[in-house]
């Protein structure tokens, strides 16, 4: 349950950290390549008071804490893989980041004839200023005449233009040409079983390049029960980027860069928090950047009268004094005075230990890769005990990373 007692003041700084703490052996043939034939089939780790124990995915709800409140992402993985080629034949990938002209994910995916993204562009030295093709012999592909043209480059990252014919909006023209972006660590070809199965049921805003991985072994048999049993569900929506993927290349923690991720919350479930009545299990990471974020986004109100983006060391580079009711409240009274529903901002937040959680009681998550931030924040959640949990499921077979197994986290 959130607890609403006001912070005590220390000397806040950013944590000294070497990722290479936060390491472990994963055998490749521990990776789940595939998902199970039932997405709630898969193993359930229960993680409680220090204790470590096992069950199936489907037995969650009765796991869970009574009375309670579960929060899901939302969001929708879109094909953002597209593959095209030049006059030469050199084959040039362009992965979709997030939109840039225009810059909202609504209007650029209905936008129809052009636009233009942020994209990481694979093969990038060979492609120079010239118009590039869509890749492919299929005839109906072939009639949208999808082109792009690059606007400028950094590296890998560039700004591509599209264009195309034919007048459909620039999210049927993913769906017809792109692919999946399953993660590289699965080291194959997306398949067909990844155009569902790399997708939650619930999935409802396009904008992730990446899935909010816990959702997937939720069937609607699970969410049936869990409502059955009095459990309030409530979505927010935060579109996870490719800086999921990024391994945190600098030893010292604080040297990595988080990017922004977009992320869109209710008011009416920010009220709901405000009050504070219900415990709070959290389905995903996503879900606990985008709720932890709240925070200092109501913090801002209280300071400067407004919500600002979320920085990735804000909540460690000063102490805060503000509790948490106060900080919802405000920003709940901002949305109301301005006559929004919903609040739109972007986070940066990293979650490491030493971090104060305000609102997550509990967690459903993955086991996610090594010397990664998922992994850091997973030790900040359990209070340093993330080996405890990660030598449990190697040694009881669990299956890890994006197709792997589950956990439900009990907050330390």
């Amino acid at each position: 349950m959130i607890t609403f007692v006001q912070p005590k003041l220390s000397c806040a700084m950013i944590p000294e950290l070497r990722i290479e703490d936060f390491n472990y052996e994963l055998p490749d043939a521990r990776i789940a390549k595939y998902p199970l034939d039932r997405r709630d089939s898969s193993k359930l780790l229960i993680y409680r008071d220090g204790v470590c124990s096992e069950s199936i995915f489907h037995k969650l709800p009765s796991n869970l804490p009574k009375n309670s409140l579960m929060v899901f992402n939302d969001t929708k993985v879109v094909p953002a893989r597209l593959f095209f080629r030049r006059q030469s034949g050199a084959h040039i990938e362009i992965f979709c980041l997030q939109p840039h002209a225009p810059a909202e994910y609504a209007v650029a995916f209905a936008s129809t004839g052009k636009c233009s993204w942020e994209c990481v562009i694979g093969n990038a030295k060979r492609w120079k200023d010239d118009l590039l093709q869509y890749d492919s012999d299929d005839k109906t592909l072939s009639a949208v005449n999808l082109q792009a043209r690059l606007l400028s480059r950094e590296g890998q990252t560039g700004i591509v233009e599209f264009t195309w014919e034919g007048g459909a909006p620039f999210s049927a023209v993913l769906d017809l040409c792109g692919r999946v972006p399953i993660p590289p660590y699965l080291n194959r070809e997306t398949e067909s079983i990844d155009l569902e199965r790399y997708q939650t049921t619930y999935a409802r805003i396009r904008g992730s390049v990446a899935a909010p991985t816990a959702g997937l072994h939720f069937t609607e048999d699970t969410l049936n029960e869990i409502r059955n049993l009095g459990i309030d569900m409530e979505k927010v929506c935060l579109h996870v980027g490719a800086g999921t993927f990024l391994p945190v290349k600098s030893s010292n923690v604080a040297e990595h860069p988080m990017h922004r991720e977009p992320f869109i919350v209710k008011r009416s479930l920010i009220e709901l928090l405000a009050r504070g009545e219900k415990p709070l299990t959290a389905v995903g990471t996503t879900s606990v950047r985008t709720l932890e974020s709240l925070y200092y986004a109501g913090a801002a109100c209280i300071e400067n009268g407004e919500p600002h983006d979320i920085g990735q060391w804000d909540p460690y580079n000063r102490d805060w004094p503000y509790g948490t009711r106060e900080a919802l409240q405000a920003l709940a009274g901002y949305l109301e005075n301005k006559g929004l529903e919903e609040l739109k901002l972007g986070t940066r937040i990293i979650i490491v230990p030493g971090f104060r959680f305000r609102l997550v009681d509990a967690m459903v998550t993955n086991f996610h890769q090594p010397q990664s931030t998922l992994l850091l924040l997973i030790s900040a959640f359990v209070g340093g005990d993330w080996k405890t949990i990660y030598d449990y499921a190697l040694e009881h077979g669990f299956r890890f990373l994006s197709y792997g197994d589950s956990s439900l986290l009990f907050r330390r």
